[in-house]
């Protein structure tokens, strides 16, 4: 049900869908809003009635967002739309927006025929990877034992040159673990993305394109992983969710307004 023009359209996705769709997760902004499809050719954007108000990236806002797309990548290849877009009309979305770039969503959406995301982080236990690090390398365990009886102004010199070697040795350590991990992965994927890490503990901040029907194998490879590395490694595993490490639709006649 398509309500009236006085609101602007909150967009979710772009999906392939000739006829018009409404689906049953309500939309953004707890009003109740049926979330539906605005139709072009074999093309369709995912939206939903809304105020023209920038949304607050909040967790409850975040998860309408997420909640929508869960739905729709139940039933369809979706190219998700960045978060807090809203057209000003459904007139806009048709016109400048799936017809204007109607070519481009259908190769796009082509790539991401039966595909999904999934998303692997892994970080290690602190006392595990330290004490590995004093194992392994001599020379930081004869300095660190060389310390043990000196206060820290004596010192000053030697904890410097102490602090640069393990951490010299934890990026050795973190690149060699990240190459482990990937090359399990990397076989039964189809698009893989690296992201920042973010903290001394996290070693592999990824994302996957995957073929749905190799989920299965994915799936095995981490649970090997976690046997093989779990007494050192913690991993975290997500998905499926949408590929917006692989294609995220931005468009530049967003409407912003104060909430």
């Amino acid at each position: 049900m398509i309500a009236d023009n006085n609101n602007g359209k909150y967009l979710y996705a772009i999906i392939t869908c000739p006829d018009a769709c409404e689906f049953s997760t309500r939309g953004i902004g707890e009003r109740g809003d049926a979330v539906y499809t605005i139709n072009h050719g074999r093309l369709a954007a995912v939206v939903s009635d809304s105020p023209i108000v920038e949304y607050d990236s909040n967790r409850r806002n975040m998860m309408a967002h997420a909640l929508v797309l869960e739905e729709v990548m139940g039933n369809f290849d979706i190219l998700p739309v960045r978060f807090g877009t809203i057209a000003p009309d459904l007139e806009t979305v048709r016109e400048r927006l799936l017809a204007h770039r109607y070519d481009e969503f259908t190769q796009l959406l082509g790539q991401m025929q039966g595909r999904i995301e999934l998303g692997l982080k892994a970080f290690w236990y602190q006392d595990a990877v330290f004490k590995e690090v004093v194992q392994e390398n001599e020379p930081i365990r004869l300095l660190r034992d060389s310390l043990v009886n000196k206060s820290p102004s004596q010192s000053h010199f030697e904890r410097i040159r102490l602090g640069e070697a393990v951490e010299k040795a934890l990026r050795e350590k973190r690149l060699g673990d990240e190459e482990a991990i990937l090359s399990r992965v990397c076989p039964h994927v189809c698009k893989t993305r690296t992201n920042k890490t973010n903290g001394e503990r996290m070693v592999l901040n990824a994302a996957f394109l995957v073929d749905r029907a190799k989920v299965p194998a994915v799936d095995d490879v981490v649970r090997k992983l976690d046997d093989d590395f779990g007494n050192r490694l913690l991993f975290k595993y997500v998905g499926p969710a949408a590929p917006y490490n692989f294609v995220k639709i931005a468009v530049a006649w967003a409407v912003r307004g104060a909430a």
